[in-house]
C-alpha cells in the first residue's frame, strides 16, 4: 500500500494559515493595544493593525510560505509587495472595515470577536490572490 501523497496547494495551504495566524495576533494584539489606550476610533485602529499584519504576513510569506519562489531581485520583492498590499491588502482592509462595521454597529458585536470574524472571511480569498496573483511563477 502506498501513502497517499498530500497536495502541494494544501501543504501551502496549511502554511499559508500557520503564517496568517501569527498576523491574526499581531492584528489583535495592536487591535487591543489601541483599543485600550483609547487612541481613538475603532475603524482607525482596525486599519492600522491590518497594516501590522500585512507587514508580518508579507514578510513570511516570503521567507516560509512561497519560498519556493523566490524572487530573483529587489524591484521583484518590492513589486511583489505592492501587489500583496494591492490584493490582499484591499481584501483585509475593506473587508475588514466593512464586516467590523456591520458586526459591531448593526449587531452590537464585541470588537475583537468582530475582528476575528472578519480575518476568518477574508482569508480564502487572500490565499487564492496569494498563490495566482502576488507569489505566482510566472512573471
Amino acid at each position: 500500500m502506498s501513502e497517499a501523497v498530500v497536495p502541494k496547494w494544501f501543504l501551502r495551504w496549511l502554511k499559508f494559515n500557520a503564517v496568517g495566524a501569527g498576523g491574526v495576533l499581531v492584528q489583535l494584539g495592536l487591535l487591543e493595544a489601541w483599543m485600550h489606550f483609547s487612541l481613538g476610533n475603532y475603524l482607525l485602529g482596525t486599519a492600522l493593525a491590518v497594516e501590522g499584519a500585512l507587514l508580518h504576513n508579507f514578510g513570511w510569506h516570503c521567507l516560509y510560505t512561497w519560498r519556493d519562489r523566490p524572487a530573483p531581485n529587489r524591484f521583484a520583492i518590492a513589486t511583489r509587495a505592492a501587489r500583496f498590499h494591492l490584493s490582499n491588502g484591499a481584501v483585509s482592509l475593506i473587508g475588514n472595515l466593512l464586516l467590523m462595521r456591520f458586526l459591531v454597529t448593526l449587531c452590537g458585536t464585541p470588537v475583537l470577536l468582530a475582528n476575528a470574524i472578519a480575518i476568518v472571511v477574508c482569508s480564502a480569498i487572500n490565499f487564492l490572490l496569494g498563490d495566482r496573483f502576488v507569489f505566482s511563477d510566472t512573471p
